[in-house]
C-alpha cells in the first residue's frame, strides 16, 4: 500500500536584506532591491511556481547587538539588521500569489493578544485565508530594551505567559460566529447576538472584547511554533499545527520527530494533523560538480563576526566578554534566557557538561552553512535524501533555507520539485485556496483548540 503523505515545503526566510544565511547578501547573484515590494512579490511567484505550501518570516524585535554590546560591526557587516514589519511583508507578498501560504512571527512576550489576533486576522482575510503565525515568546534583552524593560523574562516564565496569551487570541477568533455577518443593506449589517465578548481575566491578561475582525476564510490562521527546549517542546505539542524543528542528521531527526509526536498525543491532540519540518540548505545543480561550486561560493561568504553576534542575539549573552576556551560555570548555563534549545543542542553535540565559548561557535553551526543538514548534488541526489527522511519518518517536510534570493529557490523549484513530483512524494498542484486545504488540515471550528 502506498504511504499518502505528500512532502509539506516551506520557505525560510527573512523581512530584511539576507535570507537566514546572514552572508547571502554578499552573494554575487542575491538581489538587493530588498526595501521595495518587488523583491518580496519576486519571491512569491517563485515559491508558487514550484508548488511551495507556505513562506514564513522569521523576525526579531531588536538587531543583534549583544555582543560587545555596540551594533556597529554587525550593521556594516549586515547581519540581520534590517527587520521589516512582517505582516506587511506577508500582505504583499500575498498580493502576488494566489495559493501560496505567507506565515510570519509575532511575539507573546513584546505584543498583547488583542494586537496579534487584529493584526493576523486581517492578514487572513486580505489573503484570502493562507496567513499562519509563529508564535515566539522572543529571547534577548535587546528586544526588552526597545519596548521599555530593562530586563528579558525568564525563558520558562515566558511560556507560562504564552500559554495563556494563545488562550486569549484563540479566544477573539471564536468570538464571531461563522455567519454572523449579514451586509443586508436593507436591514441589518451583522447578527448582534453571533458576535461574543471575550471577557478574558486571567492571570496575565485581561481583554476584553468585541473583537474587530471577522470570521475568516479559514477559520483563524494556521499556527506554526519552533520551540527546542523541554518547555518549547511542550508548548508546541499543545497548540501548534505547524513545527519547525533544529536536527543534526537523519538519525536524530528521526528520534526527534518520534518524541514530539509522542508529546502531541499526549496532549490530546492527532499527531497525524501536525506537521513536523526541520531546516536544511540544498545546493543543486545539473552536476555534482556544480551543486559543489555552488556551496563553495556560498560558504565563502560567511565571516566569524556573524556567528559570535548572532550567537549572543539568540543565546541573550555577551560571546565577547568570555575567553573563547573558557568553560561556562553552572551557574552561568541556568542564567541564560535566550534559546534554552539552542544552549541545550551545545551541550549535547560538544559531549561537554560545560562547554566553551569556542564549542558554542563550533557546536551551533550558528551563521554558518552547516546549521542545518545539507542536501547536495544533482536533482537525483538531493531528491533521494529529502525522500529517505519523509519515507523514513524522520519529517513531514522541510524548512528549506537558501543562500542567494531568489536564486536559490528558483534552481529548487527548476531541479528538484519535477523530480520530487515524479516521484509521488510531492504534490502536483494545490489542494485550495486556503493555508490549511494545502495543508491537509480541517476548516478551523470554534472551540477546537480547546482541551
Amino acid at each position: 500500500m502506498s504511504d499518502p503523505r505528500q512532502i509539506t515545503m516551506i520557505a525560510f526566510m527573512q523581512a530584511q536584506n539576507c535570507s537566514n544565511y546572514t552572508g547571502s547578501w554578499r552573494h554575487p547573484s542575491s538581489h538587493s532591491d530588498f526595501l521595495t515590494p518587488a523583491y518580496f512579490q519576486r519571491m512569491a511567484r517563485v515559491l508558487e511556481e514550484g508548488k511551495f505550501h507556505v513562506a514564513f518570516f522569521d523576525d526579531r524585535l531588536a538587531m543583534p547587538d549583544r555582543y560587545k554590546n555596540d551594533h556597529v560591526e554587525a550593521v556594516e557587516g549586515g547581519v540581520r539588521v534590517v527587520k521589516l514589519d512582517v505582516t506587511t511583508i506577508m500582505t504583499v507578498m500575498g498580493l502576488a500569489s494566489t495559493k501560496l501560504g505567507i506565515g510570519g512571527t509575532g511575539s507573546t512576550t513584546y505584543f498583547e493578544p488583542f494586537h496579534i489576533a487584529r493584526a493576523w486576522g486581517t492578514v487572513d482575510h486580505m489573503i484570502g485565508g493562507r496567513a499562519a503565525w509563529n508564535v515566539v515568546t522572543s529571547v534577548n534583552d535587546g528586544e526588552a530594551l526597545n519596548f521599555g524593560r530593562d530586563t528579558h523574562v525568564d525563558h520558562d516564565h515566558r511560556y507560562d505567559m504564552a500559554d495563556e496569551f494563545m488562550e486569549v487570541v484563540l479566544g477573539h477568533w471564536d468570538t464571531w460566529e461563522p455567519d454572523a455577518l449579514i451586509v443586508d443593506k436593507e436591514g441589518r449589517f451583522a447578527d448582534g447576538k453571533k458576535v461574543h465578548r471575550l471577557d478574558h481575566k486571567g492571570r496575565y491578561y485581561q481583554s476584553r472584547g468585541p473583537f474587530t475582525v471577522p470570521w475568516t476564510p479559514q477559520g483563524r490562521p494556521v499556527i506554526i511554533q519552533a520551540g527546542q527546549s523541554g518547555r518549547g517542546k511542550q508548548f508546541a505539542a499543545r497548540w501548534a499545527e505547524l513545527i519547525f524543528c533544529s536536527v543534526r542528521n537523519i538519525e536524530h531527526a528521526k528520534a526527534n520527530y518520534a518524541e514530539v509526536k509522542g508529546a502531541i498525543a499526549a496532549a490530546g491532540r492527532d499527531p497525524e494533523k501536525v506537521v513536523i519540518a526541520p531546516a536544511c540548505y540544498v545546493f543543486v545543480g545539473e552536476t555534482r560538480a556544480m551543486a559543489e561550486e555552488k556551496f563553495a561560493i556560498s560558504d565563502s561568504l560567511a565571516r566569524p563576526i556573524d556567528t559570535l553576534a548572532l550567537l549572543s542575539e539568540a543565546i541573550n549573552f555577551d560571546f565577547g566578554s568570555k575567553p573563547m576556551d573558557e568553560p561556562f560555570s553552572d551557574q552561568e548555563l541556568a542564567q541564560l534566557t535566550g534559546m534554552h534549545g539552542m544552549r541545550d543542542r551545545v551541550i549535547a553535540n560538544s559531549g561537554k557538561k560545560n562547554p566553551t565559548t569556542r564549542d558554542f561557535v563550533e557546536h551551533s553551526g550558528r551563521g554558518r552553512l552547516r546549521e542545518a543538514p545539507i542536501f547536495k548534488g544533482t536533482p537525483k541526489d538531493v531528491a533521494d535524501e529529502m525522500e529517505a527522511w519523509f519515507k523514513g519518518r524522520a519529517c513531514d517536510g522541510y524548512v528549506l533555507a537558501t543562500t542567494e534570493m531568489p536564486g536559490g529557490y528558483e534552481d529548487f523549484v527548476r531541479l528538484v520539485v519535477p523530480e520530487l513530483q515524479r516521484r509521488g512524494v510531492y504534490h502536483k498542484d494545490y489542494r485550495g485556496t486556503t493555508l490549511r486545504e494545502n495543508l491537509g488540515l480541517p476548516m478551523a471550528r470554534r472551540g477546537d483548540w480547546r482541551m
